[in-house]
């Protein structure tokens, strides 16, 4: 009878999200409709984005509970394929979805280390992880690490280290929200940010991972829809085939043709000389501060002494007397703006060559790029196997065997984005290479006007050679803008770029959803019910998870609004945290009998510290970084706190007794799926 009603379940859910998925279509063409009626831009934007939030929050308020199972693992009746593609749109956040092909269109090959890291770290967990966590049951990561290795230190640390990846991650998110609310809406940043963590609340507040976990089928299927149209719209229009994960290798052959023009093209050298004269005066100034101040200051206050002297044009005057208005007030100031100008020593580069693996200027810097490279994606791979809010999602499956095939359709939902990010990096590229490039500046299209004003660091074009002509070199386009604005760079009607955010929207409330859960439970059940109170009543353990949810997303909020770094770093952080804290005694507590509490701890404060501390080093949050180590990039920084985890976890154990022999009973229990479904509440 339960198999009965879990098909008649799954039955139904196909029956609903079909209509959804067709009534979401005929929801796009209605805005097109209008948009050709002359119903103005703003007002479609409203629409996409108050109509799908609008959506969210049906979901939300029609899966709200108050039944403990039900809002931390959806009463674990989760069908495999539904959960995979709520785990896909759990993991397919604002940098997949917004920053992934921006990534590749900037590093080239480089980039596919995102891809290769992303994807790999799933075969991971399908073999290591998710089944026997299912078999564990219970509901959060730190119940393993409690009832693996025995009291509330290893259930503590765990908590923390949720808490720090989870935290940083949602940052990211909530970013990528502001920066959609704001493009779209016409809303101050800041203020973009907390409107749309009104959209990531509605989600999950009332019915937890229940209303969370049908909210992101939902927003699978729009985020998904969102990022193939653009990018089969452009494949036809460059190459009439409609299917660009198989034309754009032709594309980037045409790319990498017009690399080559672009090269040696005389006004691009022109250009490229200009910004490499700013570095250069730049890096000159900063060896010499004080002095390089008063003789910039000084030479500034003559000229416009001499031209008042000689009583020369107001214009003339206006331009000398904004100059000086300009130049830094103080040498702190002038140090951080020439510090921004010796950046430009990147754009005096000649253009990235896509196709080309490893491009540097001799055999150490490709060495360098290569061991980069290899880092990252190990890092992103054991990152993703480590991540609590996508372990968390094996949870809610009815069996272990579902954990399993759901492992396989989160696999293929994440592969049908993956799949064509590259080559969506490929399209644009084309088109700002042949369409905007070259460009009279007099006949900018509007998109760039509209960008710049959203964020100068994300969109910038200036005419440094005074030309009138746009060169490659005078381009800035930020990675996070890409995805956001292939629509209108490609000249798509608007309706498509709605559609387009709509779907970032959808990608960063559902992994926000997801991270900001992961943190509230963490704390309201292993900290609150296991560690302060646990004979409260299940209404008190509810209000607690929702109370701390609001101030969590309040809070991060906050920190996003200070614009704290960029969502690609961010998120590459917060995976080497949580590989470095999680991964291995989360591994060696399932794999190794012998794995105790005093290894476990070791394990987790040696791997989560080492990789903070190598981050706090070396990423230039204050201005000023450390040498590296090893020439290895700070969001890599789980390849020094990987092995220090797996070193501390293994010497801690050896130093000390073999676990109790109900744990060691426990380990079996996990590992052999033939003992039944989950362990004996014990363990929760």
């Amino acid at each position: 009878m339960a198999a009965q009603t879990q098909s008649q379940f799954t039955a139904s859910l196909k029956k609903y999200y079909s209509f959804y998925t067709g009534g979401f279509v005929a929801f796009v063409i209605a805005l097109a409709i209008l948009e050709q009626l002359g119903v103005p831009n703003k007002w479609l934007g409203y629409m996409f984005l108050f109509a799908t939030i609008g959506l969210y929050a049906g979901i939300g308020i029609m899966s709200r509970t108050a039944d403990v199972a039900e809002y931390y693992v959806a009463g674990r009746r989760v069908p495999a394929f539904f959960n995979g593609m709520a785990t896909g749109a759990d993991w397919m956040s604002a940098a997949s979805f917004i920053g992934m092909a921006g990534t590749l269109y900037a590093a080239g090959y480089d980039g596919l280390a995102f891809v290769m890291g992303w994807t790999g770290g799933y075969c991971l967990v399908a073999l290591f992880l998710a089944p026997y966590l299912r078999k564990f049951g219970q509901f959060t990561i730190p119940d393993f690490l409690g009832a693996r290795y025995g009291g509330n230190i290893p259930r503590t640390i765990g908590v923390i280290a949720a808490i720090i990846c989870s935290f940083t991650y949602v940052i990211a998110q909530i970013y990528g929200v502001g920066l959609i609310t704001s493009r779209f809406t016409g809303l101050e940043f800041g203020i973009g940010v907390f409107v749309g963590l009104a959209g990531i609340l509605v989600c999950s507040f009332l019915g937890g991972m229940r209303a969370v976990t049908w909210t992101q089928v939902a927003q699978y299927i729009i985020l998904i829809i969102a990022y193939m149209i653009p990018a089969v719209w452009l494949s036809v229009k460059q190459t009439s085939v409609p299917v660009p994960q198989v034309v754009y290798g032709f594309q980037l052959e045409k790319v990498t043709a017009r690399e080559k023009v672009l090269t040696a093209d005389p006004k691009e050298q022109e250009v490229r000389g200009i910004l490499k004269a700013r570095a250069d005066a730049a890096t000159a100034a900063l060896k010499e501060p004080d002095k390089a101040f008063a003789e910039g200051r000084a030479k500034l206050e003559s000229e416009l002494a001499a031209l008042r002297a000689a009583n020369a044009p107001e214009d003339q005057l206006k331009k000398a007397q904004e100059a000086l208005d300009k130049f830094p007030k103080t040498v702190e100031d002038a140090k951080k703006a020439w510090d921004k100008e010796k950046g430009l020593a990147a754009r005096a580069a000649p253009p990235r060559p896509h196709a080309d693996p490893f491009p540097g200027k001799d055999e150490k810097a490709q060495d360098v790029a290569r061991k980069n490279f290899l880092a990252l994606i190990f890092c992103l791979m054991v990152g993703t196997a480590a991540l609590p809010h996508i372990l968390m999602r094996y949870y809610t499956t009815p069996s272990v065997r579902e954990a399993r095939q759901s492992v396989f359709w989160s696999l293929f939902f994440i592969f049908l984005l993956y799949f064509t990010a590259p080559a969506l990096a490929v399209l644009v590229k084309y088109e700002v290479y042949h369409n905007v490039v070259g460009t009279a500046f007099s006949s900018l299209p509007a998109w760039v006007a509209n960008w710049a004003k959203v964020d100068p660091t994300l969109m910038s074009i200036t005419d440094l050679n005074k030309d009138g002509i746009v060169q490659l070199a005078e381009i800035v386009i930020g990675t996070d803008l890409i995805v956001l604005a292939t629509p209108e760079i490609a000249g798509l009607p608007y309706v498509i770029s709605g559609l387009v955010a709509a779907g970032g929207l959808a990608a960063a409330l559902s992994t926000a959803d997801g991270l900001l859960l992961t943190i509230a439970n963490a704390l309201s059940h292993d900290v609150y019910y296991k560690m302060i109170d646990p004979n409260a009543s299940t209404t008190r353990r509810l209000t607690i998870a929702k109370t701390l949810l609001l101030v969590v997303a309040l809070l991060a909020a906050y920190v996003t609004s200070l614009k704290p770094g960029d969502i690609l770093f961010l998120v590459g952080a917060a995976f080497s945290l949580a590989a470095s804290a999680f991964f291995p005694a989360l591994v060696l507590g399932v794999f190794w009998k012998r794995a105790n509490r005093l290894g476990a701890i070791i394990g987790m404060l040696a791997g989560l510290g080492i990789c903070m501390y190598y981050m706090y080093l070396t990423y230039p949050f204050f201005g000023v970084k450390a040498p590296l180590w090893w020439d290895i990039n700070p969001i890599s920084a789980g390849i020094f706190g990987i092995p220090a985890g797996f070193i501390g976890v293994i010497v801690g154990s050896l130093l000390s007794p073999a676990p109790a022999k109900d744990i060691q009973e426990l380990v079996d229990h996990v590992r052999y799926p033939n003992l039944g479904t989950e362990v004996p509440s014990r363990a929760g």
